[in-house]
């Protein structure tokens, strides 16, 4: 007697298939993204022994160019959440498009505007006359290297979003201070330093609740919402126009245009001009198509936040890529100067930095794979961990984001991107909270009402537990990766005698 197939154990057998697929996935993606990561720095490596010959300095540059990339990747992935982690989180953007969105704008901006290093932290922070050998420069640069990506390395496994300019100004100052002593650093500007790292999220969060509260004024509260949105959007458009264009302007190439604060004005007046000409035709047009949809008023926000993740992503490649090859640039330079027979009495370690092409490959493309490979991670947090974002409130960060550094560069302080961008988060976190207990103040309606009112007037709209993890991340940030940077500097020492 023929019997027919068994069906039940042909599902198992499917099940245990799918379900060995998925637990191979979870091995092989890691894998594939850290072998990846191996042959970036194996490439650099080799990149460095082909430009550097058969100098006897050879092996030390492909050293150097390692952990180069290395911190390039580690840099790239932290820090792209703070561009693309709020328009992720309001679903303006896929994950994948986002991501690939983000390494483009990263590479463009590193190449384009990022062979300018100029009073870089290392000639800032430290007394060119207390650490005079070229070979203390050397090893302290790359001590810096290894510290700081090492930290902002183990951040990103935390989903800590830290700050790569504090790491690295942090790991110079440990390895000064195992070279040439306390001494040798410029303590009065480190201090103004650290007074803008604590200012640049109040004013990023102060700056973000303004806006939100301006958007809802204007049109969120109107009775005709549309109408309101027709007139305004296009207005505050060319607000963002006009704050990316002085940024822009600000932070162009000496190569290019040396541009005064009142000119990059005149830049970013123009720039508004022409955004609010280019914006209002088509929020009319698209107004129109969402007229009676649910939800119109944020889908009119979503292409300007898109715009405004792609040109902060673009900013973040042409600022923070010295962070990556400055150390590494500045190694690079003592050991040309080397190989060509220069007197080590007259080698000048600290003069200012000509950033050779291919250092600057590294840094760029280090941190687009960065962004590649590792960046999902710390974009969950920002976008959708922290507090809940929608396009309105993304818009907020983003803008706010950029206006903070705007100031702070006509300023002179060196803020950075993910203090600003993280505080502006959460400043759209709490201001929410606010206008939800005012509202339950006046009697309005709850946001949840399926909850008892005792729940409901506890309700909180921004994770605590996160916000403790982050402000940790930054308190520990400076001193652990210049205790990190002395130890590997004094090992350094001892094995090279």
């Amino acid at each position: 007697m023929t019997t027919g197939p068994d069906w039940r154990s042909l599902d198992k057998d499917l099940a245990r298939l799918n379900q060995t697929e998925r637990a191979t996935g979870y091995v092989v993606r890691p894998l594939l993204g850290l072998g990846l990561a191996l042959a970036f720095m194996a490439f650099a490596g080799l990149e460095a022994a082909l430009v550097m010959g058969t100098s006897p300095t050879t092996i030390m540059a492909m050293v150097a160019a390692v952990f180069g990339a290395y911190l390039a990747l580690n840099i790239g992935a932290n820090d792209v959440a703070n561009n693309m982690g709020p328009a992720v989180g309001a679903k303006a953007l896929p994950m994948t498009a986002a991501l690939i969105a983000a390494a483009l704008a990263e590479v463009s901006g590193a190449l384009l505007g990022g062979s300018e290093v100029v009073n870089t932290v290392s000639r800032r922070l430290i007394d060119p006359t207390a650490m005079n050998s070229p070979q203390v420069v050397v090893l302290a640069m790359m001590s810096a290297m290894i510290a700081s990506a090492l930290w902002v390395n183990l951040a990103t496994w935390l989903s800590a979003p830290v700050s790569t300019t504090q790491s690295i100004i942090g790991a110079i100052l440990g390895a000064t201070c195992a070279a040439a002593g306390v001494a040798a650093v410029d303590w009065l500007t480190f201090s103004s330093i650290a007074t803008s790292w604590m200012l640049s999220p109040l004013i990023g969060a102060a700056l973000a609740m303004a806006l939100l509260a301006l958007i809802q004024r204007l049109i969120s509260r109107r009775d005709d919402k549309m109408a309101a949105a027709r007139r305004w959007v296009p207005v505050l458009l060319a607000g963002m126009g006009g704050a990316f264009g002085t940024f822009f302007a600000l932070k162009l190439p000496d190569t290019i245009a040396t541009v005064t604060p009142e000119q990059a004005l005149g830049v970013g007046a123009l720039a508004g001009g022409l955004s609010f000409m280019i914006a209002r035709p088509v929020i009319r047009y698209r107004a129109a198509q969402l007229e009676h949809q649910k939800g119109a008023i944020k889908a009119l926000f979503r292409l300007p936040l898109v715009i405004a993740a792609v040109l902060m992503s673009f900013a973040h490649g042409a600022n923070d890529v010295a962070n990556a090859i400055s150390p590494l640039a500045s190694i690079v330079q003592v050991m040309g100067q080397e190989s060509i027979g220069t007197h080590p009495a007259e080698i000048d370690a600290f003069a200012p930095i000509s950033v050779p092409f291919w250092v600057l490959i590294i840094g760029a493309l280090g941190m687009a794979m960065g962004v590649l490979l590792f960046g999902p991670r710390l974009i969950n947090m920002v976008g959708t961990q922290i507090t809940k974002l929608n396009p309105i409130r993304a818009y907020c960060v983003a803008t706010s984001a950029a206006l903070t550094v705007i100031v702070a560069s006509w300023l002179g302080l060196p803020v950075s991107s993910t203090h600003v961008a993280v505080g502006a988060v959460f400043g759209v976190g709490f201001y929410r909270e606010y206008a939800a207990a005012q509202t339950r103040r006046a009697g309005g309606k709850s946001n949840r009402p399926g909850l008892p009112r005792e729940d409901r007037s506890r309700r909180r709209l921004v994770r605590r537990s996160h916000v403790l993890t982050i402000l940790a991340a930054w308190l520990i940030t400076v001193p652990l990766s210049a205790m990190v940077s002395a130890l590997v500097f004094t090992v350094l020492r001892f094995f090279a005698g």
